[in-house]
């Protein structure tokens, strides 16, 4: 999925000359014990010596990810001796189990480097404001219930990495090429991680797939907007962005109830009232033309435009309701919930409509892009608005521009 979008960068680790000159391991005083020389355990860092399977793992030759993976993190100096080596380390995380002379396999393991502890710090420290509101996030889902299921679900662990180079790259635009590269490879594991496991979708483990489903589609808007790709229409095929909407909807749908418990209680934001005098003139506007667009789809097509007046009327509510975060302050990710709410509440019927470019759905959708535009505080939607209704513009044959020209000149003027 999204080969065309994200593409795996193979890396290269090195050492320079005078990193490797003091390295323990390459120290005179090594005493080639295995599986690790006691120099590298006293200084915490993986041995020359190590088994050739762990070799294998090294990051510049990333492998396929199981659902039984663990991460392996090297020992520290402070362990007691029987927990020196990595092995033992690994045996320690594990359920305890009955002694066997026969050693069981071990699951797969990946590697973290120094970069990957940067970006997860980033994460925790940065990037998780702005994915949710603080002030109604009593279980602080993002900052720490997210990070914490991150390092038992590898899926969750490398798209958390993948947002986190993305939100580097946007604050850091000279660097941005490094960082998407960075945020490309954690992708390819992450998506690998969810595919794995998704086939076993349970009440058990639904929270963390719907999240990890939920991360994916954030990496897609933070990558920025892409030429023929426009969300939920696509000039080559189908949309890859709507793909990941019927997937995280058919994850709802399986296990609603169970996913929204817990620390993922949907809470509600006391602070949101009405919309603001300041904004009423402003949503009255929007609404005056949606209904002047109603009324003429209905004069166009008679009794067939029951699809089209049920979505026009859905998304005056979806505006009320945006237009009520705002007024409390609450716009750019606050406003994602309506937003997105639209599009996943349509039937397959307008869908496929929208798929197949119906010029009606179109306007309507254009429309829609307003609400984009209320999301351009935040990082990852910077840009979609415009793209999105570019994307209609050139979609829709110049008869039908008059009936778009009210969000184009909101969005573009």
């Amino acid at each position: 999925m999204f080969r065309s979008l994200f593409c795996r960068q193979n890396q290269t680790e090195c050492m320079d000359s005078e990193s490797l000159k003091e390295s323990p391991t390459n120290s005179p005083q090594c005493d080639e014990k295995r599986p690790a020389c006691a120099k590298c355990v006293n200084h915490s860092i993986e041995c020359d010596f190590l088994s050739a399977d762990a070799n294998s793992l090294s990051p510049s030759a990333p492998q396929p990810v199981s659902s039984n993976t663990r991460f392996r993190f090297k020992p520290s100096k402070y362990q007691s001796s029987k927990h020196s080596s990595p092995a033992a380390s690994q045996t320690s995380l594990d359920a305890p189990r009955a002694e066997s002379s026969v050693p069981e396999p071990q699951p797969q393991q990946e590697t973290l480097s120094f970069e990957d502890l940067r970006l997860f710090h980033h994460f925790v420290t940065e990037t998780y404001r702005t994915l949710s509101d603080e002030a109604t996030d009593p279980n602080r889902v993002w900052q720490s219930q997210i990070p914490q299921w991150g390092f038992t679900t590898p899926s969750i662990f490398h798209l958390i990495l993948a947002m986190a180079a993305l939100h580097q790259g946007h604050l850091n635009p000279d660097l941005r090429n490094q960082y998407v590269m960075q945020a490309d490879a954690h992708f390819t594991f992450g998506i690998r991680s969810v595919s794995a496991i998704l086939a076993c979708l349970n009440a058990e483990n639904c929270q963390l797939i719907y999240m990890s489903a939920v991360l994916i589609c954030f990496v897609y808007f933070a990558h920025g907007p892409r030429p023929g790709e426009y969300l939920v229409f696509s000039e080559t095929g189908k949309a890859e962005w709507l793909v990941l909407m019927r997937g995280v909807r058919s994850i709802l749908m399986s296990h609603h109830n169970r996913i929204f418990t817990g620390v993922l209680e949907i809470q509600d934001d006391p602070s949101v009232q009405d919309v603001s005098p300041s904004l009423r003139d402003e949503l009255r506007q929007h609404e005056a033309r949606m209904n002047d667009v109603r009324v003429w789809i209905e004069a166009q097509i008679g009794e067939q435009a029951g699809i089209y007046t049920s979505a026009l009327e859905n998304l005056a509510e979806m505006y009320e309701a945006s237009y009520r975060m705002c007024s409390a302050g609450k716009g750019g990710i606050g406003v994602m919930s309506h937003s997105i709410g639209w599009i996943y509440r349509r039937p397959e019927e307008f869908v496929c409509l929208l798929e197949g470019r119906d010029p009606f759905a179109l306007i309507i959708l254009a429309y829609w892009c307003v609400l984009l535009k209320l999301m351009g505080s935040s990082w990852m939607m910077v840009g979609w608005d415009r793209h999105v209704i570019g994307g209609i513009q050139s979609c829709l044959s110049t008869e039908y521009h008059q009936w778009i020209e009210w969000p184009v000149s909101v969005i573009c003027g």
